[in-house]
């Protein structure tokens, strides 16, 4: 074997491995062996926003700037305003958590009045392969407008 077969097969990693693996959010176990869920690649990176997006900021004793904080805006009135404030906080602690990515955009639709479901739309791109990818988080608000009289 000459030395240039030799170094292809000691690089044959696979080549979304960067993006790495972990724990399945949430943390769930196999019914049959009781082994530990993992993800890997796209589908750990869309489980870590998820978790970024779903921690409160300060929540976490040991990393108090981790999470997103947008609880904050539950029983928000729906407005423009509102939009703004979630499309801020979706990025700052997404550029701040998930060293991973680079985010492009966040798009915040208010999707059911109603039920008070917002759609947050995140585009992002790979660090490392400028591959476009999105995720959308379904994020409730429940106004107090909808308060009946007894």
């Amino acid at each position: 074997m000459d030395d240039n077969q030799n170094i292809k097969e000691n690089t044959n990693v696979d080549a979304d491995a960067f993006l790495g693996s972990g724990w399945a959010f949430p943390v769930s176990f196999s019914v049959g062996d009781y082994s530990l869920s993992t993800t890997k690649y796209e589908d750990n990176i869309n489980d870590s926003i998820n978790l970024i997006l779903l921690t409160r900021t300060g929540e976490r004793s040991l990393e108090p700037q981790f999470g997103s904080g947008i609880q904050q805006f539950q029983f928000r009135k729906m407005d423009e305003t509102l939009k703004g404030e979630i499309k801020d906080a979706v990025k700052s602690s997404l550029l701040q958590n998930e060293p991973r990515i680079n985010v492009q955009d966040v798009d915040v639709e208010f999707t059911d009045l109603t039920n008070g479901v917002v759609e947050i739309t995140i585009v992002y791109i790979y660090n490392q392969t400028n591959t476009r990818h999105n995720y959308v988080f379904p994020f409730h608000i429940n106004e107090g407008t909808n308060l009946t009289r007894y």
